[in-house]
């Protein structure tokens, strides 16, 4: 079996609520938190923006609710380089990694797109 690191992040409480909803409406239910979130960020990091993305991610406040996930060590290392590649065009960014997975809900949520569609 895959490896896996916990990692937490702080999300709005507005978008957590959003997030769970379309988890469920996406018929993961709530144990298929991480997987619904993984597939966010490797859907995320296949679009040619999402260093811009990231950025936009940056902008939020109010980050009251937290999210733990489960991530598989692989996709762990496509963050790390994926960190890499924001940080040469953002280089005062922080929390590229916490940024990125926000942004990856995000335009999931946006997008709607469902693992049939990728």
């Amino acid at each position: 079996m895959n490896k896996q690191t916990m990692t937490s992040i702080k999300v709005q409480k507005k978008l957590h609520f959003k997030m769970q909803q379309q988890i469920i409406s996406d018929g993961y239910g709530m144990r298929g938190k991480s997987k619904w979130i993984i597939e966010a960020i490797e859907y995320f990091l296949r679009l040619p923006d999402y260093p811009s993305l990231t950025d936009i991610a940056d902008d939020m406040e109010q980050l009251n609710d937290v999210i733990s996930i489960r991530v598989p060590d692989n996709l762990l290392i496509l963050i790390d380089r994926a960190i890499i590649e924001v940080r040469r065009q953002y280089p005062i960014m922080e929390g590229v990694k916490s940024n990125m997975i926000r942004a990856s809900i995000i335009q999931r949520l946006i997008r709607q797109t469902s693992v049939t569609e990728v």
